[in-house]
């Protein structure tokens, strides 16, 4: 395939797409343009990234309280590239590159992980605008198959929908950690060695499940085993008062920076992601999985969640996967990899193998296809 001149427009740079967009632009002349970087996901404290290519982030205006308007877009030179990326972000930004993208007559290319429309009156409101986008969309990649299989019960084309596998640097998070330091760590969060650690790593919000996971840790009365919860958000003190009522021995560790984290996934018994379908929100992907697997993590998660949906985790190999607001069935899971150092290890290891060849270029492979068949087309 001939190099091509490509506009990307996204939200921001974050360190786990910054591979991909490195390869991509390896091979082609892509200039990115970036319109966010409040979002709510993305912890103030995490650096905006850059990598190897032609980036700007570019300054917005807020109207409305969260409607962020980037007028530069307006400017740029449409005419000058072969083909247009957008991902299904920025209600702003989404149907104005959409919109200059037709116009100029280059081919369109959407990148998205949403598998269900959002239900709030605004995104009921404007679902037939989205699905417009999709249906005109000269390609689309998406985080996987589960994506894939939504897009189709649309009515999409399938010929023009390709699985780009969410994936990230995985030697960032499969270093090596000896016994001392997993140990120290251990220590530091007021362990003893005997004790047993169930790790979640994200948000303290609505949509993440976690209570749900509280309410399982108290249903098995195990003592020795602490739930690890790194991350922040608006449900923090509704969580503490939960954990002290069911009496569920806790540590809340806050932000930990990015590059810190092989060490918990790496200290960790179990890795737990228990997200929840909401009204705004159903886990596209859940890419701290791919984080913990690079560790060796025995996973539990919820049928809710992008990774499970598409292909990472699998059920009973690389880890169990239960329904969504089920603290039975997620106590259950638990119960069996706690008592099972065996079982832990078998899949832990399933999933070291698997996550190896999950990478930032297999992403990239799925992403050329999309750019093939658009040129392809044209």
């Amino acid at each position: 395939m001939r190099r091509l001149k490509i506009l990307f427009i996204t939200n921001m740079c974050t360190h786990y797409v910054r591979p991909f967009f490195d390869i991509l632009a390896e091979r082609h002349d892509v200039e990115f343009y970036f319109t966010g970087g409040h979002e709510a996901y993305w912890h103030k404290s995490n650096e905006l990234r850059s990598g190897n290519f032609k980036g700007t982030y570019l300054p917005g205006i807020f109207l409305f309280g969260t409607f962020r308007i980037t007028p530069r877009l307006f400017f740029l030179r449409w005419w000058h590239y072969d083909v247009v990326v957008k991902t299904i972000d920025d209600r702003f930004a989404l149907p104005l590159v959409f919109c200059a993208a037709k116009l100029f007559r280059k081919p369109f290319v959407l990148w998205t992980g949403l598998w269900a429309h959002p239900q709030t009156s605004v995104h009921r409101w404007t679902f037939g605008l989205t699905r417009f986008i999709y249906r005109r969309s000269d390609a689309i990649a998406t985080y996987g198959e589960h994506v894939r299989r939504y897009l189709i019960a649309l009515g999409i084309d399938e010929r023009k929908v390709f699985c780009a596998l969410h994936a990230t640097d995985n030697a960032a998070y499969n270093r090596p950690v000896g016994i001392e330091e997993k140990a120290r760590l251990k220590q530091h969060l007021g362990m003893t060695a005997g004790d047993q650690s169930v790790l979640y790593v994200g948000r303290l919000e609505e949509g993440k499940g976690v209570d749900y996971l509280i309410d399982a840790l108290a249903r098995l009365k195990r003592p020795g085993v602490m739930l690890l919860l790194v991350g922040t958000g608006s449900k923090e003190q509704d969580l503490r008062a939960m954990c002290l009522d069911k009496a569920v021995h806790v540590v809340f560790a806050g932000h930990v920076p990015n590059e810190q984290l092989y060490l918990y996934y790496a200290a960790a018994d179990i890795f737990v992601l228990p997200s929840v379908t909401t009204l705004y929100f159903k886990e596209p992907w859940g890419m701290v999985i791919n984080e913990a697997m690079n560790q060796g993590c025995a996973v539990v998660t919820t049928n809710a969640v992008g990774a499970a949906a598409g292909g990472l985790v699998e059920e009973g190999k690389t880890g169990f996967i239960v329904a969504e607001k089920n603290s039975a069935q997620l106590a259950e899971a638990l119960e069996r990899l706690l008592k099972d150092e065996t079982l832990r290890r078998r899949m832990g290891q399933a999933g070291r193998l698997k996550i190896r060849d999950w990478t930032p270029r297999q992403q990239a492979e799925g992403f050329a296809q999309a750019l093939e068949y658009v040129k392809s087309d044209n």
